[in-house]
């Protein structure tokens, strides 16, 4: 009788590791079940050091591969793989093995039609890791900069469930809503980021050629200059004469505030900055909430275990703040509490997110409704995004027309008290013949 070599995961998360003498590798894992277990991995214990074998092999050639490419390598053909490109591959592999296309074949087809070189041979490596016997999930799991560990355990859990064409379009749902989402945000932001540039534009041409202009007037002048207008003249041959001091001193500050962003203290402290920042915050806060319930409503609707979900949850939060809850959240589910208790003391999630994951956790349809609190979220998303714009665009139209009209005003004052001297000085003699 064959011997299965198995690895999964127990009540708590932990993992374990273990082989059973069996006919099918259907029965291991029934076998695995009825342990109390969730398996990740079963393969036949001889097939599995073939693929171990046959992994090394290819990984021999890979070398040899990576070796020439460093050759011939041509810019702008290699890279890492929009977010963009991946989704519109995983629609497309969604659809064909939905339409009954074995696996390898799928990917057979998208390796030929895809344009971009760097997802080309990814999905090269994928059919050539599946030809060697390994499983698709183990194929991604060895491109993580391209497929993170959200991407590759929701296919491990397709793949164990049998419904790997679902899991693969919820995948694509998935990163389509938050493609949705991000080019809503980005849209918003061009007008006022567009607004910005034009107004540093023509700041600095004030401040460089017509400024200088009126100051070499003024010098043939004998008036005194209001102190309004020297200042402006002070800025201006500040940022005549001092500019690359002053460009050296912003880019010394960018420098210390990334690596500022780098320590745990730093970016702990930013990302509660953000989530407290007025009109923006809000948005942010949106946006994270709406991230974490649905990765975590797609997560568990898949198949994955809850405890192994948030753990994925933790790491792709994408804020400090949300990971800390997301881990207080992990601890009490692990040690058999509800998910409620934890994102209540949080803080950070409000009542009705907090109330909707209550009763999801009662009537035992929690995956249902964390995508439901996502899809209200986004919503809230997009009218707190318009609402943003709607605001910020007056507010940097004035101040804008305030720093432009302070500039013209700040040169016209000397004419004007040069004037009102030459016509009161006229109107002495005139008096006097």
């Amino acid at each position: 009788m064959p011997k299965y070599n198995y690895v999964a995961l127990d009540a708590r998360g932990n993992e374990t590791k273990g082989s059973l003498d069996v006919a099918t590798q259907n029965e291991a894992i029934g076998r695995v079940k009825e342990m109390g277990l969730f398996p990740t991995k079963i393969a036949e214990a001889e097939k599995a050091h073939e693929k171990q074998a046959a992994r090394k092999a290819r990984s021999g050639g890979k070398k040899g591969a990576s070796a020439l490419n460093i050759q011939i390598k041509i810019p702008g053909l290699s890279g890492r793989v929009k977010q963009k490109v991946l989704t519109a591959f995983t629609r497309q592999l969604a659809t064909l093995v939905d339409a009954g296309l074995p696996l390898l074949r799928g990917l057979r087809v998208l390796e030929k039609q895809e344009r971009n070189a760097a997802l080309k041979s990814i999905i090269g490596d994928l059919a050539l890791a599946i030809e060697g016997g390994s499983t698709f999930s183990e194929a991604l799991a060895q491109h993580p900069k391209t497929f993170n560990r959200l991407f590759v355990n929701m296919v491990k859990a397709g793949e164990l469930g049998g419904v790997l064409e679902v899991v693969l379009k919820r995948l694509a749902e998935f990163a389509e809503k938050a493609q949705k989402i991000k080019g809503k945000i980005k849209s918003a932001l061009f007008y006022p980021v567009a607004v910005m540039i034009v107004a540093t534009g023509i700041l600095i041409l004030l401040m460089t050629f017509v400024v200088p202009r009126f100051k070499d007037v003024f010098a043939g002048m004998d008036v005194k200059m209001p102190g309004f207008t020297l200042a402006v003249l002070a800025i201006s041959d500040a940022i005549r004469h001092h500019i690359l001091p002053t460009m050296s001193g912003l880019a010394v500050v960018w420098i210390l505030f990334l690596l500022f962003l780098k320590t745990k203290v730093g970016r702990l402290i930013w990302d509660k900055f953000k989530l407290k920042m007025p009109a923006i915050g809000p948005v942010i806060s949106k946006v994270a909430i709406s991230r974490f319930t649905r990765t975590l409503g797609t997560l568990v609707s898949s198949g994955v275990p809850i405890l192994q979900a948030l753990t994925i949850v933790k790491e792709t939060a994408g804020n400090v703040v949300i990971s800390n809850a997301v881990a207080k959240v992990h601890e009490s589910v692990k040690e058999g509490e509800t998910i409620t208790a934890p994102l209540e003391s949080s803080g950070v999630f409000p009542p009705m997110v907090v109330s909707m994951v209550d009763v999801g956790e009662q009537t035992g349809a929690l995956p249902e409704m964390l995508l439901r609190i996502a899809d209200n979220y986004e919503e809230e998303v997009d009218n707190a995004v318009a609402a943003m714009t709607s605001l910020l665009e007056p507010i940097m139209i004035v101040a804008l027309a305030f720093i432009v009209g302070s500039i013209v005003i700040a040169m016209f004052l000397p004419l004007i008290a040069m004037i009102t001297q030459m016509s009161g000085g006229g109107g002495g003699p005139g008096g006097e013949d």
